[in-house]
Formats: C-alpha cells, sequence, structure tokens
C-alpha cells in the first residue's frame, strides 16, 4: 500500500462543491440564504453538516425544527451511503455546485433511516470495516485490534485526518505474501436503475489457474450488463483485446 500512497491521498481529498438551500416550506423568521461547502466523498452526509445544520436553525424558530434529512431533485439521500456514492448515483451528470435541499419536518420514513446521533454513524461505519475484514481476513485483524485502535480509525474519519486513518486501516489492506491476496475481495456494486440496493458476492482475488482477476473480470461475473466489450471502460481494463467499436459507457453504476 506504500506505493499507493499518493493515489489514496488523492481518494481521501476529493471533494464535491455542494450549494445547501432550505426548502421552500420550511417556515423562518427571515430569508434563508444559501450555504456552500466542500464535501469530502468518503465521509457521511449527517457527519460534516453540522454548519449546515447551525446554519439554517438561526433563521427558524426552535419549535419548527426536528431531524434534519437532504434530498435531491425529489430522492432522500441515505446518510448510510458514502457522499461519493450518492453523488455518482444521482447527479454525476449534472452541473457543480450539487445543490442539495434541505429540510426539518416531514421526515420520509419509508426512505430513509433515522440517525439520531454520531454514534449511530460509527456503529454503521464499523459495521462495515468489520464485514469486510471478515471476508478479507475471517475477522483476525479487527479482532486483534484493541478498542483504542477502532477509535482512532473511526476519528480519522470523523475528523478527516488521513495518516490518523490509515496508520490504522493499513493493517486491514495486508495480507501474507505467500496468500497472494486476500481471502475474498468486499465490494458492493451500486445500481441507480434497479430496485436491488446494490450487489454483493463472494469473489476471489485469484482465478483457479492462478492468474490475478481484473476489475473487469470481477464486473464480468457479478453484473455483466454494466460493461460490454463495446465500452471504453471494458477496453481500459481488456487493453489486448481487439475493440470493433467505441460506445458512451454506463455511467449508471457505482462500484466501492
Amino acid at each position: 500500500m506504500t506505493d499507493d500512497k499518493d493515489v489514496l491521498r488523492d481518494v481521501w481529498f476529493g471533494r464535491i462543491p455542494t450549494c445547501f438551500t432550505l426548502y421552500q416550506d420550511e417556515i423562518t423568521e427571515r430569508e434563508a440564504e444559501p450555504y456552500y461547502l466542500l464535501l469530502p466523498r468518503v465521509s457521511y452526509l449527517t457527519l460534516v453538516t453540522d454548519k449546515v445544520k447551525k446554519h439554517f436553525q438561526k433563521v427558524m424558530r426552535q419549535e419548527d425544527i426536528s431531524e434534519i434529512w437532504f434530498e435531491y431533485e425529489g430522492t432522500p439521500l441515505k446518510w448510510h451511503y458514502p457522499i461519493g456514492l450518492l453523488f455518482d448515483l444521482l447527479a454525476s451528470n449534472t452541473a457543480l455546485p450539487w445543490n442539495i435541499t434541505v429540510h426539518f419536518k416531514s421526515f420520509p420514513e419509508k426512505d430513509l433511516l433515522h440517525c439520531p446521533s454520531k454514534d449511530t454513524i460509527e456503529a454503521h461505519f464499523m459495521s462495515c470495516i468489520k464485514e469486510a475484514d471478515a471476508l478479507k481476513h475471517k475477522s483476525q485483524v479487527i479482532n486483534e485490534m484493541q478498542k483504542k485502535d477502532h477509535k482512532q480509525l473511526w476519528m480519522g474519519l470523523q475528523n478527516d485526518k488521513f495518516d490518523q486513518f490509515w496508520a490504522i486501516n493499513r493493517k486491514l489492506m495486508e495480507y501474507p505474501a505467500e496468500d497472494n491476496g486476500f481471502r475474498y475481495i468486499p465490494f458492493r456494486i451500486y445500481q441507480a436503475t434497479t430496485e436491488r440496493p446494490f450487489i454483493q458476492k463472494l469473489f476471489r482475488p485469484v482465478a483457479t489457474d492462478g492468474q490475478l482477476h481484473t476489475l473487469g473480470d470481477l464486473l464480468k461475473e457479478v453484473c455483466p450488463s454494466v460493461i460490454t466489450p463495446e465500452d471504453p471502460l471494458y477496453c481500459q481494463l481488456h487493453p489486448g483485446k481487439p475493440q470493433p467499436w467505441i460506445t458512451a459507457a454506463n455511467s449508471s453504476s457505482s462500484l466501492l
């Protein structure tokens, strides 16, 4: 992972320019100005929007404020999805800044989970980390960590501290050289055009003949509709394959 540190930094510091606007039916004592923020792609909405909440609460009466939630063009935004995933699924083809609407009432119970505190976000995040390590290391690495290591991992994400986070996360990304990779690759493929929220299957990093699998191999096996031999992504992942023509790549999926 050391050789990839520049790439890891670029991914970590990826930002989405965003304009937050209060919903027009919210009751305010004076006009609510939009609030602009650079959102980190790897974090969660309810983790990085305290300033947004405080900004709009200044123009509202306390009795008109309940649990905050966010919406983009009529779609409630799931707080337990990473911000980058939400943007890629719903708004990747729109002009920046990303325009998000803020609500303080009429919580969409059927569409969103409640998020009463940051402890809820931490519990969800750590659950994802443990699930991934169960696939990679049979949970051996995460179970050998101390509670303070788990806390440092979380605080690194919460406070947007790259070095603090990766000092612990690098342990979860290592494997013995003789293993030639993890037991299974933890992944989820999200698609905006289907009712199924995501695709998740067991997938080994090495084929039975000893060849290392590529991203193209994974997509071909678990979600063949996403990539075809005519897609630019297929050309990039399989540069040795002859391509008769190139069409637009499918942009409705996001791979984590």
